[in-house]
């Protein structure tokens, strides 16, 4: 028995690897060696983030940070890049005030408050609040009537003892149910201490929503719900102003051709959102992914690996403002009819520390992540090979998933101070880790490069009917469908 099980691991080995695995060890050892000696993901990402700062789509930070990317990959060698244009309209806000008051009162109490994105342009409302748990769809059985409207005050997270065990909705997705159950205007609460306020969008579309939304710290959700409590009826006075325009903004890709008559015209992407919010340096969200893959792509060029297949290395605008950048991808494939070359997305999102791979619900994909990891820790004894098999939406990744291609990305770990700053005013360079970026690149070079020279990727582009059984089994279907992003009829 046991030696029929070598045997068949020995012959399963063959299969998957397009050359030896010792060939592997060798290659990834010399990964190890230049990224370890020569990266530069934490250097770059620190002279972005203090030469342009922010990088909010649509703004001239947002562009700076454009041409940061694209002079970049031409100062490494590469000689097709180019710059994606596409058209959007883009959010930014100008200014936001929160008081809430008893009702038949002057006792008015200002509240530290952040507009979230896609909040229209201007709005001045005066309405009851009405505490609405954590916001789920089963938050309301009780008071949709209720609400017609008033003001719905939840949780980012779930508390409710009640909610526990059940998925949380993106702060989007809950908006949506609120607009829907009649909500004058929402506000969530931040569930992080110390007076820490995030923003991101409140639109399912990426288009402006009807009604205010804000944030508010967790120790001012708390205040609220007490006050509500004691007086019973507390109004919310809300002020806002923002801008909505149409802009031009640009993804940036750089193409490395694969090598094999047979397979260069098959594609990997790997990809990150370049933007990110105004409210600090967006160093975690998504500098640690962008410029991840910035220097993975400086760690091909330098070494001049050779592929099979052909990698492109994407850069995406206006993910933060509804996966915008990353839809219009998606759509030129499907214009072009170059979907059927793209074999499989990796995006890299908020990844820190990487220690493994995410197969996306693929169990092929994720026995193969197995079966590499081993063989990158034959090369580097501190890779971990910790791999998980989980779909998930909310970012660039999404529009292939729902257009049929597979997905996957490296997972890690943040620090607890760098979670608690994710959208926030404290997402700044200081939170980053070299050693920990320094991972992400060698690890995810390494599993890249195995996955271009494989003879065929263990995971298939899936048609309609497959995709949606996909995304139906991995529990997706009825939050796309909050989000109005499921795209067949029910």
């Amino acid at each position: 028995m046991y030696i029929r099980t070598t045997i068949s691991l020995f012959i399963c080995v063959l299969f998957l690897f397009a050359f030896s695995p010792q060939k592997l060890i060798v290659v990834f050892q010399q990964i190890k060696a230049e990224v370890e000696t020569n990266g530069q993901s934490y250097s770059k990402l620190s002279e972005a983030t203090s030469s342009i700062g922010h990088r909010l789509t649509g703004s001239p930070n947002g562009k700076k940070a454009e041409e940061f990317i694209y002079k970049s990959l031409k100062d490494y060698g590469f000689s097709d890049v180019k710059y994606l244009p596409f058209e959007m309209n883009a959010w930014s806000r100008n200014r936001v005030t929160l008081s809430v008051v008893p009702a038949n009162s002057d006792n008015f109490r200002d509240v530290e408050v952040v507009a979230l994105a896609h909040s229209p342009v201007s709005a001045h409302v005066t309405a009851q609040i009405v505490d609405c748990g954590d916001g789920l769809p089963e938050d309301y059985d009780n008071i949709k009537e209720a609400l017609q409207g008033k003001i719905a005050l939840f949780n980012i997270n779930i508390q409710k003892k009640s909610n526990l065990g059940k998925s949380n909705l993106h702060r989007s997705e809950k908006t949506s149910i609120a607009i829907e159950n009649g909500a004058a205007g929402v506000i969530i609460a931040n569930a992080v201490e110390g007076g820490v306020l995030l923003t991101g969008t409140a639109s399912v579309t990426g288009e402006l929503i009807p009604i205010p939304a804000l944030c508010v710290s967790v120790e001012s959700g708390k205040a609220i719900r007490k006050w509500i409590r004691d007086e019973k009826n507390i109004l919310a006075v809300i002020d806002m102003q923002n801008y909505s325009r149409p802009v031009s903004t640009r993804n940036i890709k750089a193409t490395y051709p694969g090598s094999s008559k047979k397979l260069s015209k098959e594609k990997i992407i790997i990809g990150a959102h370049l933007d990110s919010w105004d409210l600090a340096q967006g160093a975690v969200d998504n500098g640690i992914g962008a410029f991840s893959v910035l220097d993975i792509a400086r760690t091909f060029q330098k070494m001049k690996l050779k592929t099979k297949r052909t990698i492109e290395f994407v850069f995406f605008m206006g993910e933060e403002q509804g996966l915008l950048g990353s839809e219009e991808f998606v759509k030129n494939l499907e214009k072009t009819s170059s979907k059927s070359e793209v074999k499989l997305m990796i995006n890299l999102d908020m990844v820190n520390n990487a220690n493994g791979f995410n197969a996306f619900g693929h169990d092929k994909l994720k026995e193969y992540f197995e079966n590499t990891g081993k063989i990158i820790q034959e090369a580097d004894k501190d890779y971990l090979n910790m791999n998980k098999n989980i779909a998930g939406l909310h970012s660039d990744h999404q529009p292939f998933m729902i257009s049929g291609i597979p997905v996957s990305s490296p997972n890690g770990t943040l620090s607890i101070k760098a979670l608690n700053c994710y959208h926030a005013n404290c997402d700044k360079i200081d939170l980053i880790n070299k050693d920990d970026l320094t991972n992400n690149v060698k690890y995810t070079a390494m599993m890249l490069y195995a996955l271009a020279n494989l003879d065929e990727i263990p995971v298939k582009t899936m048609n309609d009917m497959e995709t949606q059984n996909y995304l139906t089994k991995q529990g997706l279907k009825q939050p796309l469908i909050i989000a109005k992003n499921w795209p067949w009829a029910e």
